[in-house]
C-alpha cells in the first residue's frame, strides 16, 4: 500500500523505513561519518549529484533520512530536512530562503530565543524583522513590505497559548507573494497539520513531543521538495547544523507512539486546566480547551485536541510564583517541555529572560506567569501536587 492509503497511526510506525540486507525489524542505526564508493567514478558521480547515494553523514545518512521521510509523511509534506535543534531548523529556514535586504514579519508571541535570533543574528545579516500581535490580522497585513519574504509564527504560542488562524494568515501571505512558516512544536502532526491549512513550511523542535522523553536535541523543516532541496538543504550541507544519526533513531522510536502520548497528555492537561481556573490564588488560566479562551472555537476547528501546555497567573507576582514552583514535588523544575515527566517553569526568568522588560510586556509574559508541561503521570497526583504548592504559596 502507498503512504497516501495509510492512516497516520500506521505511518508513524512504518513510514520511511528502508531495511538493509540483514532484514532488521527495527530501523537500523548507521553510526558512520562517511560511506564507501565502489570506484573513483562512482565517488565523482555522487559528489556531482549525478547518482543517488550516501556521501557523508553531515548531509546524507540513512537513519536521518528515515526520520525525515516519516515526519514528512505525518505532516503531509513532500520533504523534510532534519537539523541539530529546533533553533537550527529556524536558522536553516531563514538563511536558506532569505538574503540581505529581505524582511520578515513574525508574531511577537514566540519563543524568547527565536525573538533574539530574529532581532540580533538575522539583523546582523541584513534581514529586518517586524513583530506583530499574534491574532491582530490587520497588523500582519500592514507590516508586509515589498521586500517581505516570510511570515513566521507559533500556534499555539509559548507560553500564553494564543491560537492563530493559519488559513487566514496563509491567505494574507500568499496574497502579497510571501511564504508562511508555522512552528508546530506544541501540537505536532498528531493534533494539527499546518500544511493542510495553507501554510508553506512547518518547523519542529523534535526535542519536545517528537522525542517525548527528554532525551535528545533535534529539529526539522517540512515543506515542498523543490524549495527545501534547492535552498534549505544547500544551507545545511554547507553550514552543517546536522542531526546526529543516533538522535534521528531516537526520534523515529518517539514517532511510533506520538499520537497515543499526545492523547494522554491532552486529556490530563484538559482536566488540570479546568481545575486550576477554580482555585483560589489563581488569577487567570491560559488553555485553549477552556471555553473562556479567546480562540477556543478556532482551536477546536484547526486542532484535533487542545494540547498539553497549561499556563496560569497567580496572585502575588514573582515572589508567589517562585514559592509555588519551589513547593512542587511531582512536577520537575526545568524549562524543557514535551516530556513524559510533567515540568514547571517561570517564563519571565527562564525561557524569556533575555527579552527586555518592554518585550516581555508586549508579549504578555508577566512575573506572575507559570507554565506547565503536563506529562504522563496520574492526573490526580498532579492535581494534588499543585494543590499543595498553591497552599504553600498562600503561606
Amino acid at each position: 500500500m502507498t503512504d497516501d492509503k495509510l492512516s497516520p497511526d500506521t505511518l508513524a510506525v512504518h513510514a520511511g523505513q528502508v531495511r538493509t540486507p540483514e532484514q532488521e525489524n527495527s530501523e537500523a542505526l548507521f553510526l558512520s561519518s562517511s560511506f564507501v564508493f565502489g570506484s573513483a567514478a562512482e565517488a565523482a558521480a555522487r559528489f556531482a549529484g549525478e547518482s543517488p547515494g550516501n556521501i557523508y553523514s553531515r548531509f546524507t545518512n540513512p537513519t536521518v533520512r528515515m526520520f525525515e521521510a516519516r515526519l514528512a509523511a505525518l505532516e503531509g509534506g513532500e520533504r523534510c530536512i532534519a537539523t541539530s535543534s529546533g533553533m537550527s531548523a529556524i536558522l536553516s529556514l531563514c538563511m536558506g530562503l532569505m538574503r540581505a535586504g529581505d524582511h520578515l514579519v513574525s508574531s511577537r508571541s514566540i519563543f524568547g530565543t527565536t525573538i533574539n535570533l530574529f532581532s540580533n543574528v538575522l539583523a546582523r545579516c541584513g534581514i529586518e524583522t517586524t513583530f506583530v500581535p499574534q491574532t491582530d490580522y490587520p497588523q500582519w497585513e500592514a507590516a508586509i513590505r515589498p521586500n517581505t519574504r516570510l511570515l513566521f509564527l507559533e500556534t499555539p504560542s509559548n507560553p500564553l497559548l494564543e491560537i492563530a488562524d493559519i488559513r487566514r494568515l496563509a491567505a494574507i501571505a500568499h496574497g502579497r507573494g510571501c511564504l508562511l512558516a508555522v512552528d508546530n512544536c506544541l501540537c505536532t502532526p498528531a493534533l494539527q497539520q499546518p500544511l493542510a491549512l495553507g501554510a508553506d513550511i512547518v518547523i519542529h523542535s523534535a526535542t519536545k513531543y517528537l522525542d517525548g522523553q527528554g532525551r535528545c536535541i533535534g529539529g526539522a523543516v517540512v515543506g515542498p521538495a523543490a524549495m527545501l532541496n534547492e535552498d534549505i538543504f544547500a544551507f545545511l550541507r554547507n553550514a552543517g547544523p546536522s542531526m546526529s544519526p543516533f538522535n534521528a533513531w531516537v526520534f523515529l522510536k518517539g514517532l511510533e507512539t506520538l499520537r497515543l502520548r499526545m492523547s494522554a497528555h491532552c486529556g490530563t492537561a484538559y482536566a488540570l486546566a479546568h481545575w486550576l481556573q477554580q482555585q483560589p490564588g489563581v488569577r487567570r488560566t491560559h488553555y485553549p480547551g477552556l471555553e473562556n479562551h479567546p480562540q477556543h472555537a478556532l482551536a477546536r476547528s484547526q486542532q484535533s485536541a487542545f494540547g498539553a501546555i497549561v499556563s496560569f497567573e497567580v496572585d502575588g507576582g514573582r515572589a508567589a510564583a517562585w514559592r509555588l514552583v519551589d513547593a512542587v514535588r511531582v512536577f520537575t523544575i526545568t524549562a524543557n517541555l514535551g516530556d513524559a515527566k510533567s515540568t514547571i517553569t517561570h517564563p519571565a526568568t527562564t525561557t524569556h529572560h533575555r527579552l527586555t522588560d518592554a518585550q516581555r510586556a508586549e508579549a504578555g509574559i508577566g512575573e506572575a506567569l507559570i507554565r506547565l508541561s503536563v506529562g504522563l503521570e496520574d492526573g490526580g497526583d498532579l492535581r494534588r501536587d499543585l494543590a499543595a504548592a498553591l497552599s504553600a504559596m498562600a503561606g
